[in-house]
């Protein structure tokens, strides 16, 4: 969905607060300079750190650069599986060398993306991205650093794969979007679910029924930005300082307090990526 609609006020802050899964770059930002502006902004309203996230390699590049610019900085990276068409002998070589950044926190964003082939000009087929999740898999195992996964309409096939060849020691659920069933399964293998703005969509019952679910040491919570901008906000830029409006909705899903929940995204957020 294309931004229309201006930025949105800043929230109340809520202290403190990790966004556990950003993209600083598609927000807009290109330098030293423009990374501060983003985070001094997000912690005005208390989300002190971010992890921003590559999907190719030039956003590798940059979440490395970004992450060295800025203290409040951690980076992931990966070919997202749309893009596993790309992951030539090259890519691959580059990829270890970043993902082996002491500033890198997670292999990621990876897994399957079964909603884009046949939609989308150029994207991986399903055999692609299988192959490239499982050496992102060994990657992540190789480095002892989390897995992070992106999952769209493609539950059994992902969990299939995380078990046939045995998954890191941490696993991420980035934008969790499944339903319950999903939910417990991840659960009962120790995964981790982190949670988007979706959570705060009213016609999302599923999404918000599994959130339920989550264990308190197993959750966390993102922005994902510049995509999925929480209610009331859907069509307006999305970026790190709207992470209080997501974890507000989170906590009124789970009947928590919300300052109680921040406290426990933050410590998940620290203890899972190692900040």
């Amino acid at each position: 969905m294309r931004n229309t609609r201006p930025a949105p006020e800043p929230p109340a802050p809520l202290f403190p607060l990790i966004d556990a899964h950003t993209h600083l770059d598609a927000c807009g930002a290109t330098d030293a300079e423009s990374v501060a502006a983003l985070l001094d902004r997000a912690e005005a309203v208390g989300v002190r750190e971010v992890v921003t996230v590559a999907d190719d390699l030039d956003a590798a590049r940059f979440a490395v650069r970004a992450a060295h610019w800025d203290r409040r900085v951690f980076a992931a990276v990966a070919l997202h599986p749309t893009r596993a068409n790309a992951l030539d002998d090259a890519a691959k070589r580059e990829l270890e060398k970043l993902a082996a950044d002491p500033r890198v926190v997670a292999v990621g964003e990876t897994g399957l993306d079964y909603y884009w082939p046949g939609k989308l000009d150029g994207c991986a087929g399903v055999e692609e991205q299988i192959e490239g999740f499982r050496w992102h898999i060994e990657l992540a195992k190789q480095l002892r650093k989390p897995l992070m996964i992106h999952n769209r309409e493609a539950d059994h096939d992902l969990l299939a794969v995380l078990l046939d060849e045995g998954a890191p020691e941490t696993v991420i659920f980035h934008c969790f979007s499944s339903d319950a069933n999903m939910a417990d399964a991840c659960v009962e293998q120790g995964y981790v679910l982190s949670f988007s703005g979706t959570v705060s969509f009213k016609n999302a019952h599923e999404l918000r029924e599994a959130a339920k679910l989550v264990p308190d040491e197993q959750i966390l919570v993102e922005t994902d930005a510049p995509f999925l901008t929480p209610h009331p906000f859907r069509g307006a830029p999305n970026e790190s300082y709207m992470l209080p409006y997501t974890l507000r909705s989170l906590a009124e899903v789970r009947e928590q307090d919300p300052l109680e929940l921040a406290k426990i995204t933050t410590a998940n957020a620290r203890r899972v990526y190692g900040i």
